[in-house]
Parts: structure tokens; C-alpha cells; sequence
């Protein structure tokens, strides 16, 4: 599949959050310590990546969320900032991969790598309608 962009290798993004008690891990389950959740920190990798790219995509296209490989390396309490850091490694007729990391101010606490797919937004809604009609079915 070839998709009609240039995106460039090398291109990066970055997203911060400060950590409150609703995405930590006690959040969800009594008893676990007050940390940045693991998946809250894949998520703030994802939207960085997904914005590094965004700007070479054509008008009606994003791009989706496809692979994670990620190692949660240290834990971070509420009240620090997160940074998560996206640089684009690769890009073939598949999708994009990306070189990511976590800082939380003191140490890193993530990296790994996570692979997006550019996707037509009015075909993926297409196929999501016709997968809702037939559950419906």
C-alpha cells in the first residue's frame, strides 16, 4: 500500500502531563502506590507520536496506533511532570516507527518503540460502520 506523503526520519514531538491521583495506579486498584500508570504513559508516547506526523499527513487522514514495545523503568509520583519524547526511526508502505522515551524531571522512566499506520479517516469510518451494522445484525 503506498500512501501519497514524505515523512521525514528524524522528525520528532513531544507531550507533557503533570501527575494527579487519577492516573495513577492506586486510582484503580485499592492498595497499589500513588504512580504514573504504565498505560497513561504509553498513551502520552502515542499522542506525541501521532503528533510528529500528523503535520505530513494529507488533509483527512490520521494515523492509528499499531504496535507498542515499551519498558516502564521507573516509578513516578503524583504532583511531578511527565515528558514523553517521540522520534520518527523508520517509514515504509506499512506505517511509521518511532524511538520513544519518558522523563519524569529527575530520571527516565520509559522507552521503547511504537509503530503508527496512516489511515483515509473517511475510509476507516466506512469499515467501522459496516462492522457496527453487522453486530447489529
Amino acid at each position: 500500500m503506498s500512501h501519497p506523503f514524505q515523512i521525514p526520519v528524524g522528525t520528532t514531538a513531544t507531550r507533557s502531563i503533570t501527575v494527579t491521583r487519577d492516573l495513577t495506579v492506586a486510582h484503580f486498584h485499592s492498595g497499589m502506590p500513588e504512580v504514573y500508570g504504565t498505560p497513561f504513559m504509553i498513551y502520552l508516547m502515542e499522542t506525541a507520536s501521532a503528533e510528529a506526523i500528523q503535520p505530513f499527513l494529507p488533509p483527512g487522514w490520521a494515523s492509528v496506533g499499531t504496535r507498542v514495545e515499551i519498558n516502564h523503568l521507573a516509578a513516578t509520583p503524583v504532583g511531578f511532570t511527565v515528558t514523553a519524547k517521540s522520534t520518527v526511526v523508520s517509514v515504509d508502505n506499512e506505517g511509521v516507527t518511532f524511538a520513544v522515551t519518558a522523563h519524569d524531571g529527575l530520571e527516565k522512566i520509559g522507552e521503547g518503540t511504537h509503530r503508527r499506520a496512516p489511515v483515509d479517516l473517511g475510509r476507516f469510518e466506512k469499515r467501522m460502520q459496516m462492522k457496527r451494522d453487522t453486530k447489529r445484525s
